[in-house]
């Protein structure tokens, strides 16, 4: 098994930056793809940015450019750095760890808004 726990979010004003890190336990060694996800009210959950064990990345079109996401394997845990945030990147925001069977393991969700 797989436990998530996520931590970093907040309220921010439009334009400003927040950190959400994601600490990974359990069968860690079964992780390959590391990510974040969102969701925002009426929305369905989307991808925001994912991360390989080799550190080959990948961000959602509307992210690109103002997100990043990073890995640190030692430590078991993946951070999304946003900056210029805007009202629209309101949503719970949830990690995800997929193992080399693309077998899905979730966090319980960090609640990320921004202030107009």
């Amino acid at each position: 098994q797989v436990q998530l726990v996520e931590s970093g979010g907040g309220l921010v004003q439009a334009g400003g930056s927040l950190r959400v890190s994601c600490q990974v336990s359990g069968a860690v060694f079964l992780i390959n793809v590391m990510g974040w996800y969102r969701q925002a009210p009426g929305k369905q959950r989307e991808l925001v940015a994912d991360i390989t064990r080799g550190g080959s990345s990948n961000y959602a079109d509307s992210v690109k450019g103002r997100f990043t996401i990073s890995r640190d394997n030692a430590k078991n845990t993946v951070y999304l750095q946003m900056n210029t945030l805007k009202p629209e990147d309101t949503a719970v925001y949830y990690c995800n760890a997929k193992t080399i069977r693309d077998r899905s393991f979730w966090g319980q969700g960090t609640q990320v808004t921004v202030s107009s």
